[in-house]
């Protein structure tokens, strides 16, 4: 079976939630039987290669233009799909699915991945948002099959476009905890003496909260941000600026690989003060190096199962101040292996393989 993926920046080693999802997922699909082809933005593209781990790559020009990109970059990604002459198309994110009739035209079978309402952050005006739900609505209804990563987007795409989905959610890998401190070293950081936070610097993720909190907390512990901003903006330069006034709170910058994997192993607890999520990534993430979470109480970090004590009310600084107080405390070992568990029986990229295969087959017997 053939399978031309699209709507992601690309693999590997790229930041963001669908470049992580992607990057896991993929390989596995290659176990299961799948010839698999993934269009990378070329802007993206860390270094010109043409195969990882099985799956071929083909990097493909789209402008580095905020609310164009993305849409341009599937546009040219579909005809390149027509000559490589794929059993389905994979389009991910309900940005790129504005195109799904545009690949139904070209005679495609076309499956999407709904990864979130992203009309639903603050930084895209009126016309980005009224795109955005059109994409949604639009993609959803001409695909010939979609895919949802969470039951309240599952519950969205029903309401939305009339479609069914399939509801498979986003995964992690178990990683046993590095001794290694060589990049944590270098920021004076002390094994559980610090919270660490992964984000993308973007309104909707609530960076500025959890700095502010942090900051009226005045806590011995550190505070880690693994993050940047895709685009600089006024947003994105006055968290930094914000974040500088305050020494014991660190900027990594985007960080992937083995120094993320440093800086979760030695965390002692792990903020997303997200105003908006599909499924977070960086949730399971944390939870399968069995750090404690703190996060906000959005929908979909409540479909987590968690217990109340890990959430705070979003966009609520004094709540957020008070359970950073109490939460630095060290958990219990027993607690926190349950959070290991959850993730290994519930988010298992194997699974997720294998579920995403079985849609694969309903497509391709149409």
């Amino acid at each position: 079976m053939r399978v031309f993926v699209t709507g992601s920046r690309g693999i590997p080693n790229i930041p963001g939630g669908i470049e992580t999802h992607c990057q896991n997922l993929y390989p596995l699909m290659v176990e299961n039987g799948a010839e698999v082809l993934i269009a990378r933005r070329k802007a993206y593209a860390p270094e010109a290669i043409n195969e990882w781990n099985g799956i071929s790559l083909f990097d493909i020009y789209a402008p580095k233009i905020k609310g164009f990109e993305a849409i341009i970059h599937t546009f040219l990604s579909l005809f390149h799909a027509v000559s490589y002459k794929p059993d389905l198309v994979h389009i991910h994110g309900i940005g790129p699915a504005l195109l799904t009739p545009v690949a139904k035209l070209l005679g495609l079978k076309v499956v999407i991945t709904h990864h979130g309402s992203d009309y639903e952050r603050a930084n895209w005006g009126f016309l980005a948002k009224s795109i955005l739900k059109l994409g949604e609505k639009v993609g959803c209804y001409f695909a010939d099959e979609c895919i949802a990563i969470s039951k309240p987007i599952q519950n969205t795409i029903l309401k939305r476009s009339g479609s069914q989905s399939h509801l498979i959610f986003n995964g992690v890998n178990v990683r046993i905890k590095t001794n290694t401190k060589a990049y944590i070293d270098k920021f004076g950081l002390e094994s559980n003496k610090y919270i660490v936070a992964v984000a993308r610097f973007v309104p909707e993720k609530g960076l500025h909260d959890l700095i502010e909190a942090f900051t009226l907390a005045d806590i011995e512990h550190k505070l880690v941000i693994a993050g940047d901003a895709d685009f600089k903006t006024e947003y994105s330069e006055q968290l930094k600026s914000k974040a500088a006034e305050n020494p014991n709170i660190i900027l990594t910058g985007y960080i992937t690989g083995e120094k993320l994997h440093e800086v979760y192993s030695h965390a002692s607890l792990f903020a997303l003060p997200s105003y908006h999520e599909g499924l977070p990534i960086s949730l399971l993430e944390a939870l399968s190096y069995g750090l404690k979470p703190l996060v906000s109480d959005i929908p979909a970090n409540k479909q987590v199962p968690l217990g109340e004590e890990c959430f705070f009310k979003v966009g609520d600084v004094n709540d957020l101040k008070s359970k950073l107080l109490t939460s630095t405390v060290r958990p219990c070992v027993d607690e926190l292996q349950q959070y290991v568990k959850l993730v290994r029986d519930k988010y298992n990229w194997k699974h997720i393989a294998e579920e995403t295969m079985d849609v694969y087959q309903k497509v391709y017997k149409i």
